[in-house]
């Protein structure tokens, strides 16, 4: 009788901690995020605080300037990178509202002519009775009207007061996450019974050893691919602009394996036709986008990836496609890009407590 009881204790428990962490998900997010930063900066906070200052040498930088000064590189990366990029994608997105549609079809219309003529002969369609080019239309134009794309516009100002409070705060907590390395650790231990300190210990070191190479591996990674991409496009002839665009946005979706390389060339090649320039026909506009993306998926899937990743934790590809997928249909495009790293979370907190158990066996024999 006492085990059942202490198991509807511990159900209870578990309900009201998953409820208030429902309910503060806005500080739950920033502790998160918080955290993680914390754990790229940590090598830097760390040699910053060894080094000696003055003539004698044998002063330290205070632990805490260290943090300040880790915190500040930090938000110039991040304020850089917006500065560099955020307008860029703004003036796409306004060059995307004045878009001619009956122009911008002109552009596919050989490959959609013979499309048609291959869904008419398999089908058995009459002429009249279906155009692929008008259902297009009657698809896009909804997205490119204007005041759509300008309600979209108003919404991201108005998110602006939100968005200064979350790195104030962020800022806030990665600082003493910085200044004091085993804060978020005692935090995270405090909420479980002291027997299983031990267990959380282990696993909270797994983690942060396999977050810390997985975060500064994936930016590192999408900052060469955006290079490698947008400086093969300047080669072949598109715009600093376009060349740019396409670069981040294959940069960034470069994290989802096998779907964002995929999806990066489908937007490339759309934007690349839809800015061309000069005597190119859309064929060979294609053809150079996607030839260029693949030629630096290439490269990172044989240099990149090996030398970042050497010492990752590995899963079935099948096993990770159905966790992106799982991860897309409940949270979108946020949930597929943290996927991989919440997923790996999960595997390490299994083997640690549920390791008796085969699945579990299976899913984490390679961590």
């Amino acid at each position: 009788m006492s085990k059942i009881y202490r198991y509807i204790v511990a159900g209870v428990i578990t309900a009201v901690v998953l409820f208030l962490v429902w309910y503060f998900s806005n500080v739950v997010a920033y502790i998160l995020t918080a955290a993680v930063l914390a754990m790229i900066g940590k090598p830097l906070t760390d040699l910053l605080s060894r080094l000696h200052i003055g003539k004698t040498r044998r002063l330290r930088v205070p632990r805490w300037l260290a943090a300040l000064c880790t915190l500040l590189m930090i938000w110039i990366v991040i304020v850089g990178l917006f500065g560099l990029f955020v307008p860029i994608v703004f003036q796409k997105i306004n060059e995307f509202s004045s878009l001619d549609i009956p122009q911008l079809i002109g552009y596919f219309h050989e490959p959609l002519m013979s499309l048609e003529h291959f869904i008419k002969q398999t089908f058995a369609i009459r002429d009249d009775e279906f155009s692929i080019i008008q259902a297009i239309t009657e698809q896009i134009k909804p997205l490119l009207n204007i005041n759509l794309i300008n309600n979209l516009l108003a919404s991201i100002v108005n998110t602006v007061g939100n968005a200064v409070i979350a790195a104030f705060s962020i800022s806030f907590i990665t600082f003493f996450f910085l200044k004091e390395s085993s804060l978020f650790y005692d935090m995270v231990i405090i909420m479980f019974p002291k027997k299983y300190e031990a267990n959380i210990s282990r696993a909270l070191d797994s983690v942060t050893n396999l977050l810390v190479r997985y975060f500064t591996g994936i930016v590192t990674e999408s900052a060469l691919m955006t290079v490698i991409v947008s400086i093969g496009l300047l080669i072949w002839g598109l715009s600093l602009h376009n060349a740019l665009v396409i670069g981040l946005i294959v940069g960034v979706l470069n994290v989802i394996p096998y779907v964002g390389p995929t999806i990066g060339i489908a937007i490339g090649i759309f934007i690349g036709v839809t800015g061309m320039q000069g005597d190119v026909s859309t064929g060979g506009m294609a053809l150079r986008i996607a030839g260029t993306i693949l030629f630096a998926q290439g490269v990172d899937n044989f240099v990149l990836q090996p030398v970042l990743y050497s010492n990752r934790a590995k899963a079935h590809p099948l096993e990770i496609f159905l966790v992106i997928l799982i991860a897309g249909s409940l949270a979108g495009v946020l949930g597929m890009l943290l996927a991989i790293p919440a997923y790996n979370v999960i595997r390490v907190f299994a083997k640690e407590f549920f390791n008796n158990f085969r699945v579990v066996q299976k899913l984490t024999e390679k961590i």
